[in-house]
């Protein structure tokens, strides 16, 4: 393709840029237009994937027919199967006529899947069959309709990752990626911004009968520094607002507004570095499934019992913690108040006790020991002890005993399932 060609298709498009792999887009477009290949187009959101399906259908041999763009993020989950596909009447409530869905309406011509890693996967097996059989059925119907559709997809997410995390279905991505096209964020076309910036206030100037806006160098540079999340649709809202309000400032005879470094910084957003990213719906989902998150809760507030408990049982035997001097603590601030102590041979004195008095009788402060057993006893012995002692006390009654510990009779169950190995 030569260069006046290629100029050709971004003025017939209104497509502003030089960029290299802006041009091999709009190459490889027009390169599989004659054919009836699906594509994939891939890119953030705000690059402009949406003319690419347009120059592919107005350069293949489907021009003549209908052309469909169809946002797959922004219809309802429950409505999508109807949108794409139609349905019957009476197939659900609200249905009170038969409908024809975008396949059926778009047969011989092109349509235009946009951001279709949002399909549900009921969706997706749906759209996989009409892909390779051409076949579908309407909601409420099991009459196969047939159709003949070159279908064009975008996505801002990655499908690829989709796919690992069982997100979106592997055959449909092999299926619909059959030529990939990819479209660069506005950040790695520098060269652009400023053209870009150039024509969005021309048409805005010209809409309004309003000054247009120029650049000083240092505008420019400070344009071209900022990294555009937002990408071209973003560039064009700053480009649009500072138009209308740095236009205040020159007099109403005057054809063009200049606009320095120091007054474009105005409307340039700051990053807040102590910002955290947030997680966008249908991107990238939570390592954990909906089930270990539920576990993980559950982990923690177990945890925390369980740390409760012993909290409870340090504080009923008057061991508590000081004050030192940062200098003193190899943990700044907090140290143990006595010595780790091991335990004498109370079991006997506390034998006849409550609770209580076992945790008290057995967690000596400051005493000299007397090793039982060849060595000390574990924090798992003091607790398999409180909980016999609990148990002989309400002859048995697991859920009283669990009340006096402090603890919930699941922990309970848990904790004697342990003694009972050991």
């Amino acid at each position: 393709m030569t260069n006046q060609e290629l100029q050709n298709i971004k003025n017939k498009f209104d497509i502003i840029g030089n960029d290299p792999a802006l041009n091999a887009a709009i190459e490889i477009a027009v390169a599989v237009a004659p054919t009836d290949l699906t594509v994939l187009i891939s890119g953030e959101s705000g690059v402009g994937k949406e003319n690419i399906p347009k120059i592919i259908h107005q350069h293949s041999l489907r021009r003549t027919g209908k052309y469909f763009a169809v946002n797959c993020g922004a219809i309802p989950e429950g409505t999508i199967d109807s949108e794409l596909f139609g349905h019957e009447k009476g197939s659900f409530t609200g249905a009170n006529e038969m409908r024809r869905g975008y396949f059926e309406e778009a047969d011989g011509g092109t349509l235009f899947l946009d951001e279709v890693g949002e399909l549900p996967m009921a969706s997706q097996a749906k759209l996989l069959r009409v892909l390779q059989s051409g076949e579908f059925m309407r909601v409420g119907s099991s009459k196969v309709l047939k159709t003949d559709v070159r279908v064009v997809a975008a996505t801002n997410v990655n499908l690829t990752f989709a796919v690992s995390k069982g997100k979106f279905r592997e055959d449909l991505y092999y299926r619909l990626n059959a030529v990939s096209v990819f479209m660069p964020p506005l950040r790695d076309r520098k060269g652009d911004i400023h053209l870009l910036f150039r024509k969005f206030a021309y048409d805005f100037a010209e809409k309004y009968r309003m000054p247009k806006v120029v650049l000083t160098p240092d505008a420019v540079a400070l344009l071209e520094s900022y990294r555009w999340p937002g990408n071209i649709r973003q560039l064009k809202n700053i480009t649009e607002t500072v138009s209308a309000l740095e236009s205040r400032y020159v007099s109403g005879r005057a054809d063009k507004c200049e606009v320095n470094a120091v007054s474009l910084d105005k409307y340039i957003p700051k990053d807040d570095v102590n910002a955290l990213p947030v997680k966008a719906s249908g991107s990238e989902d939570s390592s954990f499934t909906p089930t270990e998150k539920e576990m993980l809760v559950r982990s923690i507030y177990q945890l925390k019992q369980d740390v409760d408990y012993l909290k409870s049982v340090i504080s009923s035997s008057g061991v508590g913690v000081r004050r030192l001097p940062d200098s003193q603590n190899t943990q700044p601030g907090m140290v143990p108040a006595d010595p780790p102590v091991k335990i004498s041979g109370a079991w006997k004195s506390a034998a006849a006790g409550s609770p209580e008095s076992v945790a008290s009788d057995v967690i000596k402060s400051g005493e000299e020991p007397e090793e039982q057993d060849g060595g000390t006893l574990s924090i798992e012995r003091t607790e398999t002890e409180l909980i016999r002692k609990a148990l002989d006390k309400y002859g048995g009654n697991r859920k009283l005993a669990a009340e006096k510990l402090g603890i919930s009779e699941r922990t309970l169950y848990r904790k004697l399932k342990s003694i009972e190995k050991q």
